[in-house]
Order: structure tokens, then C-alpha cells, then sequence
């Protein structure tokens, strides 16, 4: 209740000092409520021994008691103790309502972003559907995709949804956007009832009674149809049934590759399968190349703080290798965009700011290389993984900033003391460490000095040699 004012002071001055004490009461709650939850995870995560016990009583055939996945900065305290018998979600509620909305809000950004560069709207946009991430978010990388294509989930009485519905084109605000759903094995795999729901969403977006200039789904279908392509609407991408990966983390580990569009044509051949409710992998080509030659945009949630774009190879072996294989067919650049779902920030960031940003502050970060070489042989190892990821980065994305070879050669390889301890701690990890700078020299990724390569080269040999038992 705001008191009367004070006799010398306004109305509006009361009512804003009212305001501010509101606001600081708010705030203090809030500290408190902070706090509470401070204790609580401090307490939680004390209990975390209860993985070695539910492990044994697993193997004793005892109960184990059940409770959500998830992470602890997006789910907060309720994700632990770890060490349970964790569940995911109910697939038939995928998007959850909050997860939608989320997604809403994405990919009305990638689009203004889009009207922002090109003036124009994008006709495909291609979406990453990883399933531990559609686990982890409530399916928040669906709600991008539905809000693209302009539709909705609708839900029977229990609340489970049964359909994802068109809205019309009044309600959408943008024309229909053409989408090229690229799905991980995991989620080919663990959400057949969503493939199949998204399947006869596509179907009926290319059938609808609407002009094409407002419906790119049903744009391209025609024109794919006109070419005699059988089951033009098919829009969900994986591997073979039952096998998993695009191999293009393969081809970048064992330096079999001469070009970037060679690991594009890998992505390619290893994503070419449709699924749906008829398509069970079978091989449709034509509309993969169609729905390649018109992407002008990627769009990818990272789902978790652990593990980003430089940390493990799947990143650019299918989001990378799905780049270069738009931009060849396209003959155009294909902007990559992500998102942080562990975040409130639901602004898309471009591949190449999000590179920088973590090179700065993993790889070349002298904290976390002094981390890293205090792990051990496993140390050694994760900046080894690291490196081999900025060749695939370079393969894929063409990322060849000189600055960041530069910083990691005098970081790990020209340091005397730091190289001594990583080559006795892992040398077959240490040698892929000099290795996969001298590749970047030699694919042209960096020009380092002729000194900085002599002494690279010397590095290599004389931990080869040592590995090979050579005095």
C-alpha cells in the first residue's frame, strides 16, 4: 500500500521511493533464495558417492532409485544427487511448452538476422535435431523448427501431442520456411513418434492451399515434383539405418582428405536417407541436394557448458561437414548460427565469433593449459582432441585464424618446460599435438616462421623416435 506523501514531496518522488524499496526487498528475497539453493547443491553433491553404491546395487539386481536427467546449471538443484537410475522425458510431449516458446523466440531471431544481412527471408534453414539435447532442453531445437515451418503442437486430453498443427499465414508473420532437419542417430533412433508427427507436418505444408512466394516447403516440393522426385516433402536427413556418424571426424583424425568439399561429399553420402513414416533410411539424394543448394542457414543449440564447438569432434564432423556440403552445392557461404541453451541469452551467435571465444578462453588460455598438463596423461590427451578439432574446423568452416596456431605452438610445443611435461605425460598425445600444427602449415591453415617450423619438426621427430624406442 503507498502511503500519502510527505508534505515537500511529489507524488511521482513517493511512488518512486515506494518502488525502490519494493526493488530492494525483491532483490534481498532473491539473495536468500540463492543462498537457500547455494546450501542445498552443496549438500546434494556431498552425496555423490551414491554412484559406486547404486552401481553395486545394480549389480546385485537391487532397486535403484529413479530420478530426471538433466544439468545443473539449466535444471538446477533437482538434477542431483547423481548416481540414480536418471529418465528422460515422455517423447509425446516434446516440445514441453516452455521449450516452444524458446524456440519461437530463436528462430524469429535467425530470421531477422537473415532479413538483417540479405533483405530477404531465408528459403531452408537447416536444424540440427541431436537428441541429448532435445532430452536436455524439453525439445527446444523442435520449437525452432515448428516456428519456421509456422505450426503448432496440439495435445489430446492427457495432454500428449498428437499433431503439430499449421497456423495460418496471418498468424505466422513470415512465409513458411523450407527446413532440411538433420538428425544425430540418437534421436533418429530414441523419437520415432516425432519423426512421423514432423513427417505429416512437411506433407501438409507442401500440400497446402497457399502461394508459393509465402510457402517455400511447398515451393521446392513442386519443384521437385515437376523432376519426377518421388515423396518431395521428405525433410528429415540421417545416416544409415542403424549406423551412426558422418565419418568426416574420421577422415580429419587419420589426414585422409585433400579439401574441404571432399569431407563435404562425406557428410553428404553419409546423410543422404530419408525418414518419416514411410521413409525407414531410404536413400533420396535428389531432395538432399535440392534442400543443400537452397540453405543459407545452420542453426545448432549447445546444450551443455562442458562440452563446446572446439571440445569433441561431432561439432564440425556434422555441423561443419553439413556447411561445406551447402556451400558447394549452393556455390554460396552458408552462415552457421548457435545458440546456448544453458543460457537465458537466446540470441544466435556466428560460428566464427563462438571459435574465437573459445579459443581464447580453453585452448590458448594459459589457466587452462596449466590445468590441463596438471591431468596428467588425460590432460595431454583433451588438448590433443583439441587440436585435432581446429583442423576440423578448418577443414569444414574454413577457420584458419593465424593467432590461435600461434598462441597454441608457443603455448605447448615452443614452452620447454610445458613440451618436456606433456611429451613424458603422453607422447603419443603430444606427437599429434606437433603433428596437427605442422598439418596446418602444410594444408596453408598457417604460416608460421621457418624457425617455428624447424623447431616443430625436431619436436616431432624426437618424440616419433622415442615412441618407436629409437636411442
Amino acid at each position: 500500500r503507498i502511503s500519502e506523501p510527505r508534505r515537500g514531496v511529489s507524488p511521482s518522488e513517493t511512488l518512486r521511493e515506494h518502488v525502490s524499496e519494493a526493488e530492494r526487498l525483491e532483490s534481498e528475497e532473491e539473495i536468500k533464495e540463492k543462498e537457500e539453493e547455494k546450501k542445498e547443491i552443496k549438500r546434494l553433491l556431498s552425496q555423490n558417492t551414491d554412484e559406486l553404491t547404486n552401481l553395486l546395487r545394480g549389480l546385485n539386481g537391487e532397486y535403484i532409485p529413479p530420478a530426471p536427467g538433466g544439468d545443473l546449471l539449466r535444471d538446477g538443484a533437482g538434477v542431483l544427487p547423481t548416481g540414480r537410475n536418471i529418465h528422460a522425458l515422455d517423447p509425446y510431449r516434446m516440445p514441453s511448452p516452455a521449450a516452444y516458446e524458446r524456440g519461437r523466440e530463436i528462430a524469429q531471431k535467425i530470421i531477422a538476422q537473415s532479413l538483417t544481412e540479405s533483405n530477404a527471408y531465408p528459403e531452408t534453414v537447416a536444424v540440427m535435431l541431436w537428441g541429448l539435447d532435445a532430452i536436455k532442453t524439453k525439445g527446444e531445437s523442435l520449437g525452432i523448427l515448428l516456428e519456421l515451418v509456422g505450426a503448432e503442437p496440439v495435445k489430446e486430453g492427457t495432454g500428449r501431442i498428437v499433431r503439430y498443427e499449421l497456423k495460418p499465414l496471418s498468424e505466422v508473420g513470415h512465409p513458411r520456411i523450407d527446413v532440411l532437419a538433420n538428425l544425430s542417430g540418437i534421436f533418429r533412433d530414441s523419437f520415432v513418434n516425432i519423426i512421423e508427427l514432423l513427417d505429416d507436418l512437411f506433407l501438409r505444408a507442401a500440400l497446402a492451399d497457399e502461394p508459393e512466394e509465402n510457402n517455400f516447403i511447398k515451393k521446392h516440393a513442386l519443384a521437385l515434383k515437376a523432376r519426377g522426385v518421388k515423396n518431395a516433402s521428405a525433410r528429415l536427413f540421417s545416416n544409415p539405418s542403424g549406423d551412426f556418424g558422418s565419418l568426416v571426424n574420421d577422415r580429419v583424425t587419420d589426414s585422409n582428405w585433400e579439401s574441404g568439399d571432399e569431407l563435404g561429399d562425406t557428410w553428404k553420402s553419409r546423410n543422404v536417407f530419408s525418414y518419416g513414416r514411410q521413409d525407414k533410411g531410404q536413400a533420396r539424394p535428389e531432395i538432399l541436394m535440392q534442400l543443400l543448394q537452397s540453405t543459407s542457414k545452420i542453426v545448432q543449440e549447445i546444450d551443455s557448458v562442458e562440452y563446446g564447438l572446439t571440445d569433441i569432434q561431432e561439432y564440425y564432423a556434422n555441423t561443419g561437414g553439413l556447411k561445406k556440403a551447402a556451400e558447394k552445392q549452393s556455390g554460396q557461404k552458408v552462415e552457421a548460427s548457435f545458440v546456448e541453451s544453458f543460457s537465458k541469452d537466446t540470441t544466435p551467435r556466428s560460428l566464427d565469433d563462438l571459435l574465437r571465444i573459445e579459443y581464447r578462453t580453453k585452448l590458448i588460455n594459459p589457466k587452462w593449459a596449466e590445468a590441463m598438463s596438471n591431468q596428467g596423461s588425460g590432460g595431454v590427451y583433451e588438448i590433443s582432441q583439441r587440436m585435432t578439432a581446429l583442423i576440423g574446423w578448418g577443414g569444414t568452416a574454413d577457420f584458419t585464424d593465424n593467432w590461435v596456431y600461434e598462441k597454441a605452438a608457443d603455448t605447448y610445443a615452443l614452452d620447454a618446460q610445458m613440451a618436456d611435461k606433456l611429451r613424458q605425460a603422453n607422447p603419443e598425445a603430444f606427437r599429434n599435438i606437433i603433428g596437427r600444427m605442422l598439418e596446418a602449415s602444410g594444408r596453408g591453415f598457417w604460416q608460421p616462421s621457418q624457425d617455428k617450423l624447424n623447431k616443430l619438426r625436431g619436436l616431432y621427430d624426437l618424440t616419433d623416435e622415442e615412441l618407436e624406442g629409437v636411442n
